[in-house]
Parts: C-alpha cells; sequence; structure tokens
C-alpha cells in the first residue's frame, strides 16, 4: 500500500497512462470507460454498505416471531367492505 499521496498519485497516473496507451481510445473518447469504472466502485461500495445493514437488522430481528403471510379467503354469505352491484341497476 503507497504510504503517501504523492506515490498513489503516481501510481495512478502510471495506471490511466497504460489504460489509455493499450486501449486505442482517443483522448476524448476516454472518459467513457473510466467514469464507467468509477461508477461500478461506486455501486459495489453502496450494495456492499446496504448489505451490512440488512444483515445487521436481521441479526437484531433473528430471535423475534416473525407473522406467517397468510392468504384470506372470504366465505360465501359473509359481509364485504366492497359494494356490490345490484342486479337490476346499471352503473
Amino acid at each position: 500500500m503507497p504510504a503517501n499521496s504523492n506515490e498513489i498519485e503516481k501510481r495512478l497516473w502510471d495506471a490511466a497512462d497504460e489504460l489509455r496507451a493499450n486501449s486505442r481510445l482517443k483522448a476524448s473518447e476516454y472518459s467513457v470507460p473510466v467514469l464507467g469504472l468509477i461508477f461500478l466502485r461506486y455501486a459495489d461500495h453502496k450494495f456492499a454498505q446496504a448489505d451490512q445493514e440488512i444483515k445487521a437488522e436481521r441479526a437484531v430481528t433473528a430471535g423475534r416471531r416473525q407473522r406467517p403471510i397468510t392468504r384470506t379467503t372470504t366465505t360465501p354469505g359473509a359481509s364485504s367492505s366492497c359494494p356490490t352491484r345490484p342486479a337490476s341497476s346499471t352503473w
């Protein structure tokens, strides 16, 4: 790992020069893959952060009993909160 910012900067410039030299891109086209890589790194960081938060939340709620998801069914003749259409009228 580089010890100071000058060494980091030199390594970054060397990597950028190598990428540009070996990619046959024009200077105006060079930003597209670099910005794509920066975005992918950002997305990876955000995903890892969200993953840690979800795992921490699950660890806290692991001992709690979760209410199961059930399917509700209506029985014939049971009252409903939805209005029913009278047979003789038109809407």
